[in-house]
């Protein structure tokens, strides 16, 4: 019988830890992509019939670009929910999680062509703190993302620092301290992975091509890892991608007073 995908080189499982981020290029085939991206336009274009699903940053908002999002995006399309299970994709989020992925949330990014919203330099922590920051992100690129197309952008190492203080009510971090034009550039190919901590420091920028943008953003964590807080709760939320919840269930909300969290008291 065979073992499944081998999931990360330990070159690649180095890179990760050192860096806190790692492409894994070509993970599915580019037919593959191309199929998936299709999919996702048209989820977008059936959404827009019932409700608006452009958003922007409250700190980009004077640029007047934009960007459609939706979350959970396995409750629309059994496309994506075999995605998630994909041999492939949970070998290599297990080779940094370990056995068991438990998933968080996931949401689609559609960048449009020629005003693709950035995004500020963050970290994902604020929204989501956990006790033993297991929380990992996923970009699946759908289509080629060069830099001028708004790739992904992180500063290596910067999971190291551990939860830094945004500057702003949508956890934006200070751009005179963290450039988001002094960044790496991750740019990746229709079928490539980019996993990061959510301690790196990341971002991207405008989507000023011709062609949009597509990517699939999974976040997952370790089922024993509980969160801090009750916020960014998720339909999907629980759900195992690999693996078993050793917890079988029970792992709870660690609860703080308002005055103790430390996410607690900033803006939404």
């Amino acid at each position: 019988m065979s073992s499944g995908p081998p999931g990360l080189t330990q070159e690649q499982k180095a890179f990760y830890q050192s860096n806190g981020y790692v492409l894994c290029q070509g993970m599915f085939t580019r037919q593959e992509a191309a199929a998936l991206r299709r999919e996702a336009h048209e989820l977008a274009q059936r959404l827009t019939q019932f409700r608006n699903i452009e958003v922007v940053w409250t700190t980009v908002r004077q640029t007047n670009t934009v960007v459609q999002h939706c979350h959970d995006v396995q409750f629309y399309s059994a496309v994506f929910t075999r995605l998630l299970v994909d041999a492939r994709f949970t070998a290599a989020a297990q080779s940094i999680l370990g056995p068991n992925v438990q998933l968080h949330h996931t949401k689609i990014f559609i960048k449009p062509p020629e005003k693709g919203a950035p995004f500020p330099m963050h970290q994902d922590y604020p929204y989501f703190p956990h006790q033993n920051d297991s929380m990992i992100a996923a970009i699946i690129h759908f289509d080629d993302a060069p830099l001028e197309k708004g790739c992904v952008r992180v500063i290596p190492g910067s999971h190291k620092l551990g939860p830094l203080q945004a500057a702003a009510a949508d956890h934006s971090l200070p751009h005179d301290k963290y450039p988001i034009e002094k960044a790496t550039p991750c740019p990746a190919e229709a079928g490539d992975v980019l996993f990061f901590s959510y301690l790196t420091i990341h971002g991207s920028g405008m989507n000023t091509s011709g062609e949009a943008r597509t990517t699939l953003l999974v976040q997952m964590r370790d089922p024993l890892d509980p969160p801090l807080s009750h916020e960014h709760k998720s339909r999907g939320q629980g759900m195992m991608l690999a693996g078993v919840d050793p917890s079988c269930c029970t792992t709870k909300v660690i609860e703080e007073s308002a005055d103790q969290s430390p996410v607690a008291n900033q803006p939404r």
